[in-house]
């Protein structure tokens, strides 16, 4: 009898520590956000001015289509104005780097030489705190003055996002405008947000990650992992 019982609380620690560490994996996996990985200057790749890439959407907030469409945009407006602008998307800057510092290392590590930077113009967003900032060269700010710059950083990228993070959106206006006001054309200012944009996103949101079903599923283990070695010890002393 006293070997059976040894055998009988051997089994129900092995269940136990089993059923606890698979509770432990599902509970990581599903509920444990991890935090999103700084990114510094030497970490985004090497642009060539009149050349791709356009946008280089790190933080993944940018539907395929509308990258798709925000670069041909962009290139187009390369072509026929020599003007050039990129758009950076990461998760969050490196610490100690903020929108501005971040924008203007990154601006200079591209762009090395006043004449290089000329017609250049860089847009940088940090998704996790929305930090925003833009430079540009010489030549481009003929065209875009700082208070249009201003205008573009603080009310076409942040108020789709302040309205629901409207990613999309902000990228898609602020593309317009900058590819208008950098033609020479008058500068349209910011617009209305609109509610008819492919807004598909190349990742989960929080809100589409289901967490309810890991919730009761860590439950449930750990019930099991009482009940059922209890129930067998019963049976074994009846």
């Amino acid at each position: 009898m006293k070997r059976l019982l040894n055998k009988v609380f051997d089994w129900k620690k092995y269940l136990q520590r089993s059923i606890l560490l698979l509770a432990v994996t599902i509970f990581s996996s599903q509920m444990i956000v991890l935090p999103a990985s700084a990114t510094g200057v030497y970490q985004i790749p090497k642009v060539t001015p009149g050349d791709r890439p356009w946008v280089i959407d790190q933080a993944e907030v940018i539907s395929r289509v509308n990258e798709g469409k925000i670069s041909s945009d962009l290139e187009k407006l390369a072509k026929e104005t020599g003007n050039e602008v990129r758009i950076v998307t990461i998760r969050r800057f490196d610490y100690g780097d903020t929108a501005e510092s971040f924008t203007k290392a990154l601006f200079e590590k591209w762009f090395p030489t006043p004449e290089v930077q000329a017609n250049q113009t860089l847009l940088v967003i940090d998704t996790l705190s929305s930090g925003t900032a833009i430079r540009s060269g010489d030549t481009a700010k003929a065209r875009l003055s700082d208070d249009i710059a201003q205008s573009v950083v603080d009310e076409t990228i942040l108020a789709p996002l302040k309205e629901g993070e409207k990613y999309n959106q902000a990228f898609l206006d602020a593309s317009d405008r900058l590819v208008a006001v950098l033609a020479g054309k008058p500068d349209p200012g910011p617009p209305q947000i609109a509610s008819n944009v492919s807004t598909k996103s190349t990742f989960k949101s929080a809100e589409e990650t289901d967490t309810g079903n890991a919730t009761v599923w860590v439950i449930g283990l750990l019930l099991a992992a009482t009940i059922i070695p209890m129930a067998t010890y019963y049976f074994y002393v009846r």
